[in-house]
């Protein structure tokens, strides 16, 4: 099969690659019909050490089931399923809490060796738990709405969530990537009615706007700390989404956010230590976020995709084969794409 590795920075090659197998009785092999590029793919784009074996890479698809093994009881051969990024049993304890991202024998912090989803076909582990069953036919018009629900729809949805957003409350949203968007959309869905995207992309920002929000801020720093502080009386929102993961946008989230508010991060944590000392105490500031566990969130968030009520799918703003992958990854990386969709 063809699959997209990454060899180091900036080395991403579509190779052939072994096709997966079933190897213990609660898998299923899933032939992918659209995966992409995501944004925390760009971390090791630009930082991984260099490995001459390769790293199998992507995290997001929709797929058919090909074959499943002997114990799998919820997918059938020819399934349409949404695959979403972290594996997980469905039977824990976590993973009955809808906290499938700690699932107690899948979920972060244990190894699969399942492969990438950016490939022809993957193996999926704990099949049951993992996969989720629509009905649509695999060249389905909504299939880029549809490939949100995987990760970029459920994390901002999640960002939005832990924050508490509700009626009343002020949001601020900082990064205008696929998350960041989704999480617009998402506190609009939850009723949120000032939100305030913090980005300097105009074609991202617009969409933003179609999403819900109220506000764009380009500004950032100082600049932008005290306009968002200007649109919200001087006191900041209750609710702050950092959606980017760097330290100068944890610093900005603090900087904006209303006394007794919270802060919620759902872009990957690229420092290991910052500002959680005596301000953020002071100011009584919660700091939520963390993995979404997205297929806790598909029940909520599926009927919206398919009746049309909502379009997550239009963050997908490049569509390229798996064999241009690499191309895929440098249009992200130099911001010419918000996001790529790939098709084997």
């Amino acid at each position: 099969m063809r699959a997209a590795y990454m060899y180091g920075p900036g080395d991403v090659r579509v190779i052939d690659a072994p096709d997966p197998r079933i190897e213990v009785a609660t898998d299923a092999v899933v032939r992918t019909v659209v995966a992409c590029v995501c944004g925390s793919d760009l971390h090791p784009y630009h930082s991984m050490p260099v490995e001459e074996a390769g790293r199998s890479m992507g995290h997001e698809m929709i797929g058919v089931v090909q074959e499943i093994g002997a114990e799998v009881r919820t997918v059938r051969v020819g399934d349409v399923v949404i695959v979403p990024f972290v594996f997980s049993c469905g039977t824990c304890d976590f993973c009955r809490e809808g906290l499938q991202t700690s699932c107690r024998v899948a979920g972060l912090s244990v190894p699969t060796g399942a492969g990438g989803a950016q490939a022809q076909f993957r193996r999926i582990p704990f099949a049951d738990g993992t996969l989720y069953r629509v009905d649509v036919a695999e060249d389905d018009e909504r299939m880029p709405g549809l490939l949100t629900l995987s990760d970029v729809y459920g994390t901002g949805y999640h960002a939005a969530v832990t924050g508490g957003v509700a009626p009343g409350k002020d949001v601020v949203v900082i990064g205008d990537g696929a998350v960041g968007l989704l999480a617009v959309l998402s506190a609009r869905q939850l009723g949120a009615e000032r939100i305030i995207l913090m980005g300097r992309h105009a074609a991202r920002t617009d969409l933003g706007r179609r999403y819900g929000a109220t506000d764009v801020v380009p500004a950032r720093g100082e600049e932008g700390i005290a306009e968002v502080r200007d649109l919200t009386g001087g006191d900041g929102a209750h609710v702050v989404v950092d959606a980017v993961g760097h330290l100068p946008a944890y610093e900005q989230a603090l900087g904006v956010v209303r006394d007794g508010g919270t802060v919620t991060r759902v872009g990957v944590p690229q420092y290991s230590t910052g500002p959680v000392g005596r301000t953020q105490f002071a100011r009584n500031v919660t700091i939520a976020g963390g993995v979404a566990p997205v297929r806790a969130y598909i029940d909520d968030l599926l009927p919206g995709v398919l009746d049309g009520t909502v379009d997550p799918g239009a963050v997908f703003d490049r569509e390229l084969p798996l064999d241009e992958a690499a191309e895929g990854y440098r249009l992200m990386d130099d911001r010419a794409a918000l996001k790529v969709m790939l098709r084997p």
